[in-house]
């Protein structure tokens, strides 16, 4: 197996083509280098240098393996310094999940506030609902997501990136849109509704249920999506309640409408992470995190 001593001597010898030299670069006698290097062509089987009165001369597998050579001397002293940079959190992986509404609202803001302050951090981007980012975070299969509350009273630990209103989404040029007030539940009774899937986005389907009471036969799609509820606006289907940030979108042929009754802080978004975690370079973004990431502007 070669070692480092005999890398660092045969690229000292290949690079000045001349044993004494070399050998006074290594600060060592030329007869120990030459019996080293014919040491290490006798292991390898090749010859590596063509000997000559005046020097030497490298074959085609002595350029070769020079340049191997000199690849490994540089990862041998480069690894140290990692070590140190991951060990830190300077340098590493967080593996990241994410709701498909966060991508269009904070995930855009988080990746960057971490490619600022942490370079070397690599982001690993896994699209997930809050279920599975759980699930995925108590299997080790993700560091963080971006998740919508509540979580599990142990084992998780979280911190508020975005809180905002619903919205009622109607087609362009509805009538709800053109007289420019909010909207109430009460108004809405009369509108075809698309609304959440109860089975696959509970989430969003309980807090409309605890908003705006809307009757079985109102319904005329049912989604898991808000990407798929505001299309279905946009193409005439019903009205929908969507998060505020889905404005961000710029779907053609929706606009967005105040709900009256809806909080400030009615649709909430999470960072949370594994309390155990011992990832360093999660360790090194938490605090970056910390503070809520309001990116919804008021709505004119």
């Amino acid at each position: 197996m070669l070692t480092l001593d005999q890398a660092r001597a045969f690229v000292a010898v290949a690079e000045e083509l001349h044993f004494g030299r070399a050998a006074d670069r290594l600060r060592m006698t030329q007869p120990p280098l030459s019996r080293q290097i014919q040491k290490l062509e006798k292991a390898l089987g090749v010859t590596l240098l063509l000997r000559g009165p005046r020097g030497a001369a490298l074959t085609a597998a002595g350029e070769a393996f020079r340049d191997e050579c000199r690849r490994l001397l540089d990862m041998a002293e480069r690894a140290p310094r990692r070590a140190q940079l991951i060990a830190s959190g300077q340098v590493g992986l967080v593996r990241l999940g994410y709701t498909a509404a966060s991508s269009f609202s904070v995930l855009g803001p988080v990746l960057a506030r971490i490619k600022d302050a942490l370079p070397g951090v690599a982001v690993e981007l896994h699209e997930m609902v809050t279920a599975q980012q759980l699930e995925a975070m108590r299997s080790g299969a993700i560091d963080i997501g971006l998740a919508r509350p509540p979580f599990p009273p142990e084992g998780v630990e979280s911190a508020p990136l975005l809180t905002e209103p619903l919205v009622v989404a109607v087609p362009a040029g509805h009538r709800l849109s053109r007289r420019g007030t909010p909207v109430s539940g009460r108004e809405l009774r009369d509108e075809p509704m698309i609304t959440y899937s109860a089975d696959q986005a509970r989430y969003f389907s309980d807090l409309v249920a605890d908003l705006v009471e809307v009757r079985a036969d109102q319904v005329t799609h049912t989604a898991a999506q808000i990407l798929t509820l505001v299309a279905l606006v946009g193409a005439g289907h019903g009205v929908a309640l969507v998060p505020r940030s889905t404005r961000q979108l710029g779907m053609p042929g929706v606009e967005m409408v105040p709900l009256r009754e809806s909080p400030a802080d009615a649709v909430r978004l999470h960072a949370v992470w594994p309390e155990a975690s011992t990832n360093p370079a999660l360790h090194r973004v938490l605090p970056l995190l910390r503070e809520p990431l309001d990116t919804a502007q008021p709505m004119q």
